[in-house]
């Protein structure tokens, strides 16, 4: 596409261009470690921001991460037991450590350590409570308690010793991130934690990122991983898991952008895969995330209203920080880099390894700088990054680090309030502070204080206030003290605000639990307001539907479907409501005129259901889904192939065998032998058994996939409704002025290195496909890539369209996919045709000229 060879292009003269401000470095040499004052000089930073110091060795010393209290005073975790050595020896030592840094005469700089904890080993996270701290460390979650106030932990209590499920450092749990609904969340982790009643209580939820996690101002959490810098999720925590039987596709782990493309400007050779062709370029500059972490969301008006909102991620690896300016598309979060070429800061120092970021009081921006040479873990150290590190001798030393903070130019800094002496009536008016530290801080002293007196204060902010994000953080707050008025819900139903309005709406479901009454005027509202909802509105009604009995559930489903039924995320919402259900909402979608046409969404749709309802095992059902299929098949309804599909693909999996018993041979094996692939066919046929049939022992004609190839099979089939048959149509035959076919397509079943290729990194420009060119505008001119989809998502995805539609190929496996985006590091736009091939003949000569 000319349009992405230009922005490439003006990307690459940017980078130069910002480069050349630095005397070239030799990337070979030495990196000598470089005093604060020098490594000041050695920063590059967005025109009109300056990077100051806040703390240096030996006060702080290994820091991870950072966090502020009520007072503005500073929490470092520390790790300094860190890879002592190339070969890690002597990390199980417990040299880490809680410090806690003070400004004490307000210039700016800290100046008082206090350890609140050491001997630990290798800590990983901390969250705040009153009266002490959480702390990951060792594998498990303590809580620790400083019961005099002098910022030293009296008491170390183990709570969750399981807390951790991997001890290497780079997938960890970690976070410990308290949320606008009063949980602390996790990253790395299925796990999530709150105080009840004055008792500690775990919960788990869906497994987020892999290092840090921050949220924004609706409570929206944001993560990353190290190879795909800015993911989160745009539906509130543990709605869209609630039905067993549906796997959702889309609302969480949510990819805001497919640029891995950095900027750094010092040569990185010292970084695991620097050997990979495509890693560095010819000057040795990373070109891509490998060590993304710790995004934090700027929720503060320091800077500007240009920055509100935006997200900064850490590349240690690249001695930088990138910007992301983040706004809302519909129902999704979408990312871009506001300036290619340039990042927003970065260093020609090689030890500076920006680790973790946070806004502070003031509304500036903090970074932990670990300063250290090398920060791969030893159980990943390649014998390339081994030679790198000790030919640059940046193995020693350690125990170093520095805090640094960017703000305006010209700013001046000033001493932090003291919430911790704040009356209840300074914290509940600082709800409505523009800095979201302040609203997210006062919230919580407000929940730990208990003081129920504060409630009225509470009301009336959430009933008068003028600031919604001030009142949203009341109505929490509420919520965390137990005190949410049902009168008070009702009436914020029909407020003006779509996030108070939602918000009140999901704390209702709580309430209908506690007070059953409540369903009919909840029932009514939610009637009333689906036909004339907004896309943000509907969600949340889709999300809350399970409240409602069956019937009006089913009405408020189809309406809400009629009405988006084209927004994945809608569509997943709704599934996730309507745990055992889908068998009504699928019956009534059967019998209504208005599906007697189909289009994407409603073919979608109904195979999610139907696969749901087998998932269920519940034979009955099932039994009455074939009997539609027997019943309508002579009227050539749209409805039978999707049917009989969904039942073929659900065949795969090895717990459907022998799911359905009949008497005899059923009509459908007889439509479905006339309507499917032999292979297909075949394999609808290991769900029933008959006498003189037997499931376990068929052989599947012609088919190429073993029974957990069938599995993934069937994985790859909802993967792809969700995100690829938009573009290519639910029968693989392509879609007008939109994609290719895949059915009978080369591309899909010759080279599995090549196809894995297009999805991680897009392709674009003229395709053959059976002697017959595809070109804009018949199709899209680019298809984009896929790259922030998991391997094994792409495995399956992979699978399913070289053995659908009459294709016919082997298994994709995730480690091929993951083996091939390691060893194409680098690719930043999307392949030629002419590319392609040429790049995967390179590769098999190169394999057929290895000894």
């Amino acid at each position: 596409m000319p349009t992405i060879r230009f922005l490439f292009t003006v990307s690459l003269l940017s980078c130069l261009f910002a480069c050349s401000k630095h005397e070239p470095i030799n990337g070979e040499a030495p990196s000598p470690p470089k005093s604060p004052k020098e490594a000041l000089k050695s920063f590059q930073i967005e025109p009109g921001f300056e990077i100051q110091l806040v703390a240096s060795e030996p006060l702080v010393q290994d820091p991870i991460f950072i966090t502020f209290d009520e007072d503005g005073r500073l929490w470092v975790v520390e790790m300094r037991s860190f890879m002592p050595d190339i070969d890690g020896e002597g990390e199980s030592l417990p040299l880490g450590r809680i410090n806690v840094l003070e400004d004490s005469n307000g210039d700016g700089q800290m100046d008082k350590s206090t350890i609140y904890l050491d001997s630990l080993i290798m800590p990983r996270a901390l969250g705040l409570i009153k009266g002490g701290a959480l702390v990951a460390e060792n594998n498990a979650l303590w809580i620790t308690f400083d019961d005099n106030g002098d910022l030293k932990a009296d008491r170390k209590e183990l709570f969750d010793p399981t807390y951790a499920a991997n001890g290497i450092p780079e997938h960890s749990d970690n976070g410990l991130l308290r949320n606008i609904d009063n949980w602390y969340y996790n990253a790395k982790s299925k796990l999530r934690y709150r105080q009840v009643n004055g008792e500690w209580v775990r919960d788990s939820t869906e497994a987020r990122g892999q290092y840090g996690i921050s949220h924004d101002d609706q409570g929206r959490l944001i993560y990353n991983y190290n190879w795909s810098q800015l993911h989160g999720d745009l539906v509130p925590p543990n709605y869209l898991g609630r039905n067993p039987h549906h796997i959702p596709s889309t609302g969480i782990d949510h990819g805001l952008t497919i640029d891995r493309r950095i900027y750094p400007i010092r040569p990185n050779l010292a970084v695991n895969r620097g050997y990979i062709p495509g890693t560095l370029d010819e000057n040795g500059h990373l070109l891509e995330f490998t060590a993304a972490c710790s995004p934090v969301v700027f929720r503060s008006p320091l800077f500007s209203e240009n920055y509100y909102g935006n997200v900064f991620v850490c590349e240690p690896a690249g001695n930088l920080v990138k910007r992301n300016v983040v706004r809302e598309s519909g129902l999704i979060l979408e990312a871009n880099d506001p300036h290619p070429g340039k990042e927003f800061l970065a260093s020609t120092d090689e030890r500076f390894r920006p680790v973790h970021l946070a806004v502070g009081p003031d509304g500036a921006l903090y970074l932990a700088d670990m300063y250290r040479g090398l920060i791969q873990h030893g159980s990943y150290v390649t014998p390339y990054l081994r030679e790198q590190t000790l030919k640059k001798d940046l193995v020693l030393p350690i125990h170093m680090g520095r805090i640094w903070r960017i703000v305006p130019k010209k700013w001046k800094p000033s001493n932090f309030p003291q919430l911790s002496k704040e009356s209840n009536e300074g914290l509940v008016q600082r709800l409505n502070h523009e800095i979201g530290w302040h609203r997210d801080m006062a919230q919580r002293l407000l929940v730990e204080s208990n003081d129920h007196t504060v409630v009225p204060l509470l009301e009336t902010l959430v009933k008068e206030g003028t600031n919604e994000l001030g009142r949203m953080h009341a109505l929490w707050a509420l919520e965390g003290l137990e005190k949410l008025s049902t009168d008070l819900l009702i009436r914020l139903l029909s407020d003006p605000s779509v996030i108070l309005s939602n918000h009140s709406l999901r704390l209702l479901e709580v309430k209908i639990k506690q007070e059953p009454e409540l369903i009919h005027k909840i029932q009514e509202y939610l009637m009333a307001e689906a036909p004339k909802a907004s896309r943000r509105r509907a969600l949340q009604l889709a999300l809350s539907a399970a409240i409602l009995p069956e019937k009006s559930q089913i009405e408020l489903s189809k309406i809400l479907f009629e009405k988006y039924g084209e927004e994945p995320v809608i569509r997943d919402a709704l599934m996730s409501s309507l745990k055992d259900r889908e068998f009504e909402l699928a019956r009534a979608f059967w019998n209504s005129e208005s599906w007697s046409k189909s289009n994407p969404e409603r073919e979608i749709f109904l195979e999610m259901l139907i696969s749901s309802i087998i998932n269920k095992k519940d034979s009955h059902e099932i039994k009455e889904i074939v009997q539609w299929i027997e019943k309508h098949e002579t009227k050539k309804d749209w409805k039978i192939n999707i049917a009989l599909n969904s039942l073929a693909i659900q065949a795969a999996e090895v717990h459907n065998l022998g799911l359905l018993k009949y008497g005899k041979q059923p009509l459908i094996i007889d439509i479905g032998e006339r309507q499917l692939p032999s292979n297909k066919a075949d394999i609808l046929k290991r769900m029933f058994e008959w006498p003189g049939h037997a499931p376990k022992n068929l052989i599947v004609s012609s088919s190429s996939l073993s029974e957990s190839d069938l599995k993934q099979f069937a994985l790859g089939r909802q993967r792809y409704l969700a995100s690829c048959s938009g573009c290519h149509g639910t029968d693989g035959k392509g879609v007008t002025r939109m994609g290719p076919p895949l059915a009978g397509s080369e591309w899909v079943t010759e080279n599995e290195t090549r196809l894995a290729l297009i999805l991680l990194h897009g392709m674009e420009g003229p395709l053959e496909i059976g002697g017959k060119i595809y070109d804009a505008p018949e199709i899209l001119p680019v298809m984009p890539s896929h790259s922030t989809m998991d391997d094994v998502s792409i495995a399956a995805i992979l699978t399913y369209i070289r053995n659908e539609w009459g294709n016919q190929a082997s298994a994709v496996s995730g480690r091929l996919v993951a083996t091939t985006r390691h060893l194409n590091q680098g690719r930043v736009y999307p392949w030629t045709a002419k590319e392609l091939n040429e790049h995967i003949k390179r590769l098999e000569n190169t394999i057929t000229q290895k000894p």
